[in-house]
């Protein structure tokens, strides 16, 4: 029974109820693209996976959340509305947007994520809800798009506000420094381990000071760095 529990985990091939979780309907060939990570890609010897409609995804899901949040907060400053967007398109609350269509059952996977617990990895969860949105604007076009993307994040836009005052730590790091003279921040990022279990080490660092002022782990680049972000604030400002 525990030797089960290690073997890969084959993906849910009934699309269907997939697509109507979603909302909308998706060209086949795009739906199936976006369900492939680059774990199952390499191993079935580098077709093609959905690293590219997540970059258009990604760009298409910035433009609909920002301007949702500039109509619905007319009087909310440019600052804060960063740290909004942020908050609502970031890994982990994009996870748990995949995670309310159980988006991690359709995706293929290498044999090494499918055995780590990639189809509840945050990483792959948000990358896989981008891919889709870059699948449906490509399938319907923007305004389709957008009317998914605001149906399956409604419930993150509900407290927005509240949540852009604690996630963005990288803004919240800008800021602070421009207000203290303390120049331009910049981060080094360094990765090791297997594809199913890389970790990457940033190291935040701000141009009057010669070494970092903070550093954190996480399973992507960008949440590294927004941890480290969040570790210079709790030493340069501890009540932030």
């Amino acid at each position: 029974m525990s030797r089960a529990k290690h073997l890969p985990v084959p993906p849910r091939t009934d699309t269907e109820a997939l697509v109507e979780a979603w909302g909308t309907r998706i060209d086949a060939p795009l739906l199936q693209l976006a369900l492939v990570h680059r774990s199952y890609a390499n191993e079935a010897g580098g077709i093609a996976n959905n690293e590219r409609l997540e970059f258009l995804g990604d760009s298409v899901l910035s433009i609909v959340i920002a301007q949702k949040l500039y109509e619905q907060y007319p009087d909310v400053a440019e600052s804060d509305l960063s740290r909004m967007r942020a908050a609502t398109v970031s890994q982990q609350p994009l996870a748990a947007a995949a995670r309310r269509i159980g988006l991690g059952d359709f995706v293929f996977l290498g044999k090494g994520e499918s055995m780590h617990g990639g189809r509840d990895k945050d990483s792959i969860l948000s990358d896989t809800f981008e891919a889709l949105i870059g699948a449906t604007y490509l399938t319907s076009g923007l305004e389709e798009a957008r009317r998914v993307i605001l149906e399956r994040l409604s419930f993150l836009l509900v407290d927005a506000p509240s949540r852009g005052q604690h996630q963005d730590w990288k803004t919240i790091l800008i800021e602070y420094s421009q207000a203290h003279g303390l120049g331009e921040v910049s981060y080094e990022v360094e990765g090791e381990g297997p594809d199913h279990q890389r970790v990457f080490t940033a190291r935040a660092f701000v141009s009057e000071r010669p070494d970092p002022i903070g550093s954190g782990q996480a399973s992507s680049k960008k949440h590294a760095e927004n941890a480290a972000a969040q570790d210079a604030m709790s030493r340069l400002s501890p009540e932030k």
